[in-house]
């Protein structure tokens, strides 16, 4: 079996957002593409060390803050990579390429216009994605003026669920949440018939586990979102087969939503997220103050009910 090379990489964020991104020389493995920077973890480093040394090398920046992003694991024809990515949201300096290499700064939902090596599609989607996923509880007589609390404390990635809804309660109800998400630039994803997605104007789907293991294929087209729920590691196989973009693993803890399901704990969602090479967002009887927690653990953030629509509040990342 071959030796898994280990990289490390990173997600650079700018004060406005934009994210670094360098063009390999056409002599390097898979020369020409962009990808983001990084590289090999030398012996007798540990991974902070090696980020650190890697992005001065490269760009002339030193890191000062950074934390977990995606761990990728991927197998190319001749080699097996491991890629580490950090998110980087505080350095000094001015970016330029040292070794000579092409630098461009773009907005994560334009990172799909560059080419980029294959095992990079995960990362170019956690760069994307917000920390917290903000999940709707049943609807009631206030439901939207609440809903447009939380997008005002900076809710930007929402899950509608509203189960006990007929169809078209539910494409009502839908429309209004996306009409009033839209102005805050938030994205909306159904937990319904993905065939609602387009007439509601939501951004995707996110799959319940029923549905995510009667389905073959991905039900809507890639520039649409496909989320779904997942409990094991057959459920997250199945994710990875139909082209699922991300994922919510849980319950973490015990929760009430969920009160007769066992709870995973952080050491075996630590081991599900290194068996996938999905951004996989925590669920289950979780705070915002648990985020760092998610990371540590590999996952993108968390995903929460009660923890985010009582008390949502925006915090840098």
């Amino acid at each position: 079996m071959s030796t898994v090379i280990h990289v490390v990489a990173a997600v650079l964020v700018n004060a406005v957002g934009e994210i670094l991104v360098s063009r390999r020389h056409v002599h390097a493995h898979q020369g020409g593409l962009w990808e983001f920077p990084g590289g090999k973890v030398e012996p007798g480093e540990d991974v902070r060390q090696a980020l650190r040394r890697e992005i001065l090398e490269e760009l002339g920046l030193e890191v000062v803050a950074a934390r977990p992003l995606i761990r990728v694991p991927h197998r190319y024809p001749d080699q097996r990579v491991l890629l580490d990515v950090w998110r980087v949201t505080i350095f000094h300096g001015e970016a330029h390429g040292r070794e000579g290499q092409a630098l461009r700064w773009m907005a994560p939902e334009r990172l799909g216009e560059l080419a980029f090596p294959a095992a990079n599609a995960p990362i170019i989607t956690a760069a994307r994605l917000p920390d917290r996923y903000v999940i709707t509880p049943a609807p009631d007589a206030n439901f939207l003026e609440r809903l447009d609390r939380v997008l005002a404390r900076g809710a930007r990635l929402l899950q509608l669920r509203a189960t006990s809804l007929p169809a078209p309660d539910y494409l009502e109800l839908a429309r209004a949440v996306c009409g009033r998400a839209r102005p805050w630039g938030a994205q909306v994803l159904l937990n319904a018939d993905p065939a609602l997605v387009t007439a509601a104007g939501a951004q995707g789907v996110h799959l319940n586990t029923r549905r995510l293991r009667a389905l073959s294929a991905r039900p809507l087209s890639p520039e649409l979102w496909v989320a779904a729920s997942c409990h094991d590691a057959a459920e997250l196989a199945q994710a990875a087969r139909i082209g699922v973009d991300f994922v919510v693993l849980g319950p973490v803890q015990a929760t009430a939503s969920h009160p007769g399901a066992a709870a995973l704990g952080w050491k075996r969602l630590r081991a599900l997220t290194e068996t996938t090479a999905l951004p996989v967002f925590a669920l289950g009887g979780l705070q915002a103050e648990d985020r760092a927690r998610a990371w540590e653990a590999g996952a993108q953030g968390i995903a929460a009910i009660r923890g985010f629509w009582e008390g949502f509040a925006e915090e840098d990342a």
